[in-house]
């Protein structure tokens, strides 16, 4: 795989950085097109989509930094570079914030919003997991195996050796779970709003939690045997559980 596609003049287009801005495009559309549908708010959508970015990145990139810690404090440059250094459970985190605070500003509906934005945004991480593929970073653990990837040209993954292929199973893993929530948002009841979300949080966390296992990038750190995207998974998946709970409870009582 090759992260750097092409040159024009002095700009170079890489294949991460492609990836991100296909992905956020395709996941404004998306919520854009069912905003219509719903007749929710396309205005908010547009500001939902800028303050889920760009929490996300800071929470991604914060995350990375407490991970790498004693290395940061060591090397502060490590941090500057827009092209490695991202933890995506920190980026949900800083998104989710994101979101939050936008509807609040907006005052309308969280969880309603949360619902529309959170099967565009599997779309999106489904997109940028080829953006690794690319640039050769989230790789798996060395394999024998027949289903295997090997790296020629990266600048983060070891090369020329058989790697489990994890960034392919996380973006196939990606768009599995956007069809799976979209037909969850069309068949939710109007009484059900944060079902979507809370099934998000719930399916992608153990997802993640299962690819970690074939992780080879040990550099993310760990919390005990868990490594930190594991350890955050277990309360990501809780707290979506909590909130479809809390969906169905709302319903009954209504």
């Amino acid at each position: 795989m090759k992260n750097d596609l092409f040159s024009i003049g002095p700009i170079t287009v890489h294949g991460y950085g492609l990836m991100i801005a296909i992905g956020i495009i395709a996941a404004y559309l998306v919520a854009l097109f069912r905003a219509r549908k719903r007749g929710l708010n396309e205005d908010v959508v547009l500001d939902l989509v800028f303050y889920c970015a760009g929490f996300g990145f800071l929470g991604s990139k914060i995350l990375y930094f407490l991970t790498r810690l004693g290395d940061f404090i060591k090397n502060p440059e490590m941090g500057i570079s827009l092209a490695s250094g991202w933890v995506v459970i920190g980026g949900i985190i800083g998104g989710i914030f994101g979101g939050w605070l936008c509807t609040r500003i907006k005052k309308v509906s969280f969880l309603e919003y949360f619902d529309l934005v959170l099967p565009a945004v599997a779309l999106a991480q489904a997109f940028g997991r080829i953006g690794c593929l690319l640039a050769g970073c989230c790789y798996g653990e060395e394999t024998t195996s027949a289903l295997h990837i090997m790296f020629t040209q990266s600048q983060f993954a070891p090369n020329n050796v058989w790697l489990v292929p994890t960034q392919i199973y996380s973006s196939l893993l990606d768009f599995a779970l956007f069809v799976v929530l979209s037909v969850i948002y069309s068949r939710r009841k109007e009484d059900e709003a944060g079902l979507v979300g809370g099934c998000y949080l719930v399916l992608y966390s153990i997802g993640r939690f299962i690819l970690e296992f074939y992780r080879g990038d040990l550099v993310r750190g760990s919390i005990g045997v868990l490594s930190t995207s594991q350890f955050l998974s277990i309360f990501t998946a809780l707290a979506g559980g909590i909130v479809i709970v809390m969906v169905k409870k709302k319903r009954k009582v209504a």
